[in-house]
């Protein structure tokens, strides 16, 4: 029995009539306030927002000069958060000021019951106070505000956490023994051992920050071939950042690109209806214009979604009364190929969906395709797999290690073809931009399910496959609104659609929002824009003014627009373009403008 208690209580009535907080005996020396820098003054030191999503705003502010905002997205609520060092079986409170609808503050890892309270609609500002119990053994708890999915900006300030303060968490010490191993053309990977008390570390590259790792691992990708390298790292935990490790060397090997080093510095990629006709009419091999470089034979498609089974012939000739002689074609794919020219088949398309759920349909799918290598005498292969061929399972969420079969299952088919074929073998991909640059916002079904399981569903595919990689173009039509990476929403037809979207596959970009996902950028001579032929060829057709400006932003930092690029791709391998058919019914007007562009 606690013979005291009626006088704590009266004492606290009473303190609370003089309009002073009841502090408990434990807490009046020991409580303090513990958030770091709760009122933004010095900027976003000491939080960490989800996305990119936040920043410091001088107004509105709640108090002193500065006040978080942070700006949610589709699949982004805009959390910042912060973890802090507690005590256990300690009681804290945890309040904040904010302004905007649906704007929440909590935490968790509290040990007992994670707390939260939210206001619906907060005009100006509104206070929101909580409090929480640790447990017996929860040493640090983590503080977040958020908003919600698609709504407006939200603005914070003042967010304070008070109560007993934990053990006081140091900065680790400086990393040692980082190590390379072997690297390839376009890959250097590391290994450090662990350091005590890190959370994280830091990854730099010629002593700029590249990566983020929370093991004691990180492969550094999208090198350029036969170059130095030179690495440090930093160890990383809620009291900051530990110096930078002893930097190591590294060279990459030769070669690389998967024969994109064959290609000329600028390249012009086209398809060719060679299997079908339709309103652009047939056209020959033969009379293909020398201005094509490469040239991918559409389409070779299965024989069942699921066979993995791929069959390749020429367009009928009640269908396309023009069709040359399978030996005419076969002759005419010699004479390309003698003048420098190379010659894909290109899988899927739309009509092709193409699911390799089985090993047995992988196994299938190499040999079939091999065959039809083999029997037209061709270079190379693209990958055009379109509409519900390639999606990721539920629970698949890190593109660096996928586990749905149909990705796994193309990924060692086409290494497997890689490997038969050898240094020589083209590869090029043209997926849609709801499967790559749509992965900035959403990954598969999302961390909640609901989302469109196809989301992103390339990025694994193209990630693995980067070292034997020749040309990646994504096509920049028949495409919805794409978030950028200024985090605003482009549209098609335009130059700066074309430049915000290649300028994310060569900086690279935070798979759904995940800074700690990142999906590295390609070398800018892996990587050609596509682009519809005519108006008639696809939604989303961009003039040759536009098509220059976008040329000119992305090679010279030239007619950028609104849209700043993150670095100025000189090498920036080209053009891809549906169809050649398509242009030859445009009076050839892509491909003329293409030969006529000044890169230099």
């Amino acid at each position: 029995m606690d013979r005291t208690r009626p006088l704590n209580l009266l004492l606290a009535g009473a303190l609370a009539l003089c309009g002073l907080a009841a502090l408990s005996p434990a807490a009046q020396a020991a409580d303090s306030e513990l958030a770091r820098n709760g009122g933004f003054e010095a900027g976003l030191d000491g939080w960490s927002c989800t996305g990119g999503s936040g920043a410091v705003v001088p107004s509105p502010v709640h108090g002193g000069t500065k006040a978080l905002q942070a700006t949610p997205a589709g699949s982004d609520n805009a959390k910042c958060s912060q973890t802090i060092t507690v005590k256990p079986q300690s009681t804290y409170t945890l309040s904040g000021w904010v302004r905007g609808s649906y704007v929440y503050l909590g935490v968790t890892g509290t040990g007992t019951t994670d707390v939260s309270t939210w206001t619906q609609s907060a005009p100006d500002w509104q206070k929101l106070s909580t409090t929480f119990t640790t447990g017996a053994n929860t040493t640090s708890v983590t503080v977040y505000t958020h908003g919600w999915y698609g709504t407006p900006a939200y603005q914070a300030d003042d967010l304070s956490l008070f109560g007993p303060g934990g053990a006081p968490v140091e900065i680790p010490a400086t990393p040692t023994g980082l190590a390379a191993g072997s690297p390839t053309s376009t890959s250097v990977p590391l290994t450090w051992p662990a350091v005590a008390g890190a959370t994280s570390y830091k990854v730099y590259r010629g002593g700029t920050a590249v990566g983020t790792a929370t093991g004691t691992s990180y492969t550094a990708t999208g090198l350029t071939p036969n170059t130095a390298y030179s690495f440090q790292i930093s160890a990383v935990n809620s009291a900051g950042e530990s110096a930078r490790s002893t930097a190591v060397s590294a060279t990459t090997t030769s070669g690389g690109g998967g024969g994109g080093g064959e290609l000329p510095a600028r390249a012009l990629v086209g398809y060719l209806h060679a299997s079908f006709a339709n309103g652009s009419g047939y056209t020959r091999m033969a009379d293909v214009p020398d201005s094509w470089d490469v040239i991918n034979l559409a389409f070779g498609e299965p024989t069942s979604v699921t066979s993995g089974d791929i069959r390749f012939k020429l367009c009928p000739v009640a269908e396309c009364p023009n069709v040359e002689s399978e030996a005419d074609f076969k002759a005419a794919i010699k004479a390309k190929q003698a003048a420098g020219k190379k010659v894909l088949i290109s899988i899927g398309g739309q009509n092709g969906q193409v699911q390799l759920a089985t090993t047995a349909a992988r196994d299938t799918f190499v040999s079939s395709v091999s065959k039809i290598i083999d029997d037209y005498g061709l270079d190379g292969l693209d990958i055009d797999f379109e509409g519900h061929s390639l999606s990721l399972q539920t629970g698949d969420t890190d593109f660096r290690s996928p586990t749905s079969p149909v990705i796994v299952n193309l990924i060692q088919a086409v290494k497997t073809l890689k490997a038969k074929y050898g240094a020589k073998f083209v590869l090029t991909m043209a997926p849609e931009t709801f499967f790559v640059q749509l992965g900035y916002q959403y990954y598969g079904s999302g961390p909640w399910g609901g989302q469109d399981p196809r989301a992103g569903a390339y990025l694994p595919v193209i990630h693995a496959l980067r070292d034997d990689l020749t040309l990646l173009h994504v096509q920049d039509y028949n495409s919805g609104s794409i978030m950028g990476l200024d985090n605003q929403y482009h549209s098609m037809g335009g130059a700066d659609f074309h430049i915000a979207m290649t300028d994310m596959l060569l900086t690279g970009f935070p798979v759904a929002g995940n800074t700690e996902r990142f999906f590295p950028g390609l070398r800018p001579d892996q990587v050609a824009i596509g682009l519809p032929a005519s108006t008639q060829a696809g939604n989303g057709h961009t003039s040759p003014t536009e098509v220059d400006k976008a040329l000119d932003c992305l090679t010279k930092k030239q007619n950028c627009g609104t849209y700043q690029t993150h670095g100025t791709w000189s090498s920036l391998r080209g053009l891809m373009t549906w169809s050649i058919n398509w242009d030859r019914f445009n009076q050839w007007e892509f491909s003329r403008n293409f030969d006529a562009y000044n890169w230099s």
